[in-house]
């Protein structure tokens, strides 16, 4: 960062409504485009210049770009953001331009509410059938809340995400929340969902379970909430998830005991029909983790359950080769 670069990115009357537009919420650019009335080249012309200068930070998503205001800290980069919200304070013509940016944005994110709403008038038939099967979600959620309630969540990776669920529950415990997902619409549902969240307490990010884009030891604790009945292989995962806990950081899965219900292969692409107590416990021990005893939630033909575990000071190789486990 130079100072001089800071200086010249904030000469341009564009510039400064994308940097107030960006306190608000993570953009695409074109959304921004969209809002500002410009050209999708030119605004990501202006959005290299807040990029290069610190003041802004771009993160892909399949084929899209976002952007959201730095997370850099410092004196400087602080300064620059409290003089932008004192300059709409008391600058009338700035506010106005600031006003009706963010009426367009209350549009973007009307039009995202509804897109999602689309989504799960689609899909409604198909996850009520799933629900029907097990114990309310809300008990789900309740029991799961306290497993977790022992400790600090620290920062947290919700594996996974779906719709956005167990991350909007979380994020006010949770020192900052990265809801991850291989599947590109479910991420703009979860967007959808989280928008009212501060940019700078969640983070979306499309990737695979079994090849995780962090950092070794960059969380607290790893959730996996109905995902690894997906994983043809749940080993992987696993030792996806201890690759990127923190040594003493905490593991949560939620999936369903071993089950018979074979349809679930093919009308929800189940790869796995639940797991057995046994077959966890030797999963979570051969991926570095030291079990706790699993909670069992009945209520539906199908028994959800959590399991929780503890990353050992020495994870494996993510490269771990899978358990020749049974149902």
């Amino acid at each position: 960062m130079v100072i001089e670069d800071i200086f010249k990115a904030l000469a341009d009357p564009t510039r400064l409504r994308i940097a107030r537009l960006l306190s608000a919420m993570e953009l695409a650019v074109g959304e921004l485009a969209q809002v500002l009335g410009q050209s999708q080249p030119r605004v990501s012309r202006h959005v290299g210049i807040l990029c290069d200068a610190g003041l802004a930070e771009r993160r892909r998503e399949g084929s899209w770009v976002f952007l959201r205001q730095s997370e850099a800290s410092g004196p400087v980069i602080e300064a620059v953001q409290r003089l932008l919200a004192l300059a709409e304070e008391s600058e009338p013509e700035f506010a106005a331009l600031c006003e009706a940016d963010r009426r367009k944005l209350a549009a973007i994110r009307e039009a995202r509410e509804s897109a999602a709403e689309h989504y799960f008038a689609r899909h409604a038939s198909e996850w009520d059938e799933l629900r029907a099967l097990h114990s309310p979600d809300a008990e789900v959620e309740l029991r799961l809340g306290e497993a977790l309630a022992d400790a600090p969540l620290g920062a947290l990776l919700d594996i996974g995400t779906g719709t956005g669920r167990m991350a909007e529950i979380f994020a006010g415990e949770a020192d900052r929340v990265v809801a991850l997902d291989k599947n590109l619409e479910m991420l703009r549902v979860a967007r959808a969902k989280l928008q009212h969240l501060p940019a700078a307490q969640i983070e979306l990010v499309q990737g695979d379970f079994a090849d995780l884009p962090f950092a070794p030891a960059s969380f607290d604790t790893v959730l996996l909430h109905q995902v690894l009945h997906f994983a043809p292989d749940p080993a992987p995962a696993l030792a996806e998830a201890a690759r990127v806990l923190r040594p003493g950081g905490r593991i949560a899965i939620v999936d369903f005991a071993a089950h018979d219900r074979e349809e679930l292969r093919d009308r929800h692409q189940h790869a796995r029909l639940g797991f057995s107590d046994r077959q966890m416990a030797e999963l979570l021990h051969a991926a570095g983790f030291a079990a706790s005893p699993p909670l069992a939630l009945a209520g539906g033909e199908l028994v959800v359950k959590i399991w929780l575990g503890k990353r050992r000071a020495a994870a494996p190789s993510p490269r771990t080769p899978a358990l020749e486990t049974t149902r």
